[in-house]
């Protein structure tokens, strides 16, 4: 019957909030036959995954079955198809819209193309929060060794900073009121996709008191654009339980991305609400019935068909982008350099911003240097393939002074070797000195700033020890430390690149002095702070 379909489902999805997965089985094996386990096996492979102790268990059931002489019926407990679910969908490959060339500039992308990508993101994040993660955050309290949900945090933060920083890198204030009124259209093409989450992001950046207190951008925004705001801090807003969420939500049918902490909330609500045990010997199966209905509301959505497709080159971007970390006060400092406070006018009145992953709070990036490089290799694929038409290994350097503006951490100058252009290698580097989170996480690396290089002497390399052959570009040298390597050793080289600065102009080593660059030879992007302000003292270091 259905509802014996439901129980059986309920039991084999919720038994671990009452029993250890190793006794279940064991009670399993010894109570029913095989053909239990092979339902379990085929739709909860993630518990077999995340619990090394039924290993055991299975020995134990193929030992019966070659003693009772089954082994025509192995089929019926085969583990060999656990992991092909997982590596379906980790291993396929991004989709691409058309095979054509985008542009891969922030001014360029219209507001529904940028909400389709954040989205894109987004639903991939949360298929990947299984059963098993929300009962771990509902028992803990907390998202700390939970990789999904340490990640579904991470983009919502990253995306409200990203937000904020893409209006705080514009010099003026009608600039800044345009980057605004772009992300108000992302916000409501976010809405009609039914993306709730990154909705939340979008809106807490803008909603942020380091946004709202530029009272010059804000007078010049447009009526609509004021309205539209308003429109969706009272939909996300928590007054009443987040009772507008709730209702517009309840009421989305088809592809739909939830506000996870907001069902997380209901989750543990529940669990303390609920005693797990009925006088003291019962479990309590009306909790438990309670908290599967959530739990596989939210996983059902996984089966969802993302209504649009995405361009793999735009997705390596945004991802780039979004792992980037600042500190609030360093966002607050930028923030009064654009717009410096003034006790003589009176303060814009605050629109109260929705709470952005309050249920993750304290959580920052934690991305490995491989990760973080293997997202720089793919954002200069990208760069490349769409803008070095010639594939001659260089692009037009006004063309990539656009790029980076998408990535508002870009205030360090920059050499080219070829006036007027910029290589792979120097993109590359680039993105790689500029990547604060590096240096935030405590990595005990920095970045070489390696260029091709005619070696007039004799010179060795200083990863594999051997001499720099040929006649000319023998190598690269890191012209921020001094090292230099084979180019077949510059990826391997193990040296921590120490930085030679030279501060002669008081400021921040990050900041270029003034009147210092020289055309054609460096270069900063649109986010360089005036006054010689450092906004990322990290930089520096």
């Amino acid at each position: 019957s259905p509802r014996g379909t439901q129980l059986v489902h309920m039991t084999l999805m919720m038994h671990s909030w009452v029993v250890t997965s190793q006794m279940f089985a064991q009670k399993l094996l010894a109570l029913y036959p095989p053909l239990w386990l092979r339902a379990w096996i085929s739709q909860f492979p993630a518990v077999f995954e995340a619990d090394p102790l039924l290993e055991q268990t299975m020995g134990d059931l193929w030992a019966l079955v070659r003693s009772d002489g089954e082994e025509t019926h192995s089929h019926l407990i085969d583990t060999s198809c656990l992991k092909l679910e997982l590596l379906l969908f980790l291993f396929a490959p991004s989709p691409s819209v058309k095979k054509r060339k985008v542009s891969l500039i922030f001014d360029h992308m219209e507001p529904e193309e940028m909400a389709q990508h954040l989205s894109y993101l987004e639903f991939k994040n949360f298929c990947n929060v299984s059963f098993l993660d929300y009962r771990s955050y509902v028992v803990r309290g907390s998202v700390r060794d939970n990789p999904a949900l340490e990640r579904s945090v991470m983009m919502c933060n990253g995306v409200s900073q990203w937000v904020q920083l893409m209006i705080l890198s514009r010099h003026t204030a009608q600039q800044r009121a345009q980057v605004f009124t772009k992300f108000i259209h992302v916000a409501q093409k976010l809405r009609a996709l039914q993306n709730f989450n990154t909705l939340m992001a979008v809106t807490g950046g803008l909603c942020h008191s380091s946004i709202s207190r530029l009272k010059d951008t804000s007078n010049l925004l447009p009526p609509d654009v004021t309205k539209a705001l308003s429109e969706m801090t009272e939909l996300l807003s928590s007054r009443s339980n987040y009772i507008n969420y709730r209702r517009v939500y309840n009421m989305c049918s088809g592809f739909k991305v939830p506000i996870l902490g907001v069902h997380l909330k209901d989750l543990i609500s529940l669990n303390e609400a609920l005693p797990d045990y009925i006088n003291e010997d019962k479990i309590n199966l009306s909790k438990l019935e309670h908290l599967y209905s959530n739990i596989s509301d939210l996983v059902a959505i996984h089966s969802c068909t993302p209504p649009f497709e995405a361009n793999k080159d735009l997705l390596h971007l945004l991802t780039l982008s979004l792992d980037l970390y600042y500190t609030e006060d360093e966002i607050y400092e930028l923030s009064y350099t654009k717009e410096p406070k003034n006790t003589k006018i009176q303060p814009v009145a605050p629109v109260k911003a929705p709470v952005v992953a309050e249920w993750g709070s304290g959580v920052t990036p934690r991305l490995d240097p491989d990760t973080i490089s293997k997202h720089v290799k793919q954002t200069v694929d990208s760069i490349m393939k769409n803008y070095d038409q010639s594939q001659h290994g260089y692009i037009a350097l006004e063309d990539f002074e656009k790029i980076a503006a998408n990535f508002p951490f870009s205030f360090c100058t920059h050499e080219t070797d070829r006036e007027g252009q910029i290589s792979r290698e120097e993109i590359t580097s680039y993105f790689m000195r500029g990547m604060s989170i590096c240096a935030k996480l405590g990595f005990n690396f920095n970045a070489h700033n390696f260029h091709e290089t005619t070696y007039k002497r004799p010179t060795f390399c200083e990863t594999c020890g051997g001499f720099m052959w040929g006649v000319i570009k023998q190598g690269y040298h890191c012209k921020d430390c001094g090292i230099n390597c084979h180019r077949h050793c510059r990826d391997r080289v193990g040296v921590e690149c120490l930085k030679k600065h030279k501060n002669t102009t008081g400021s921040c080593p990050c900041t270029p002095a003034p009147n210092s660059r020289t055309e054609g030879d460096s270069w900063t992007t649109s986010f360089a702070p005036s006054h010689n302000v450092c906004i990322n003292p990290l930089l520096s270091k």
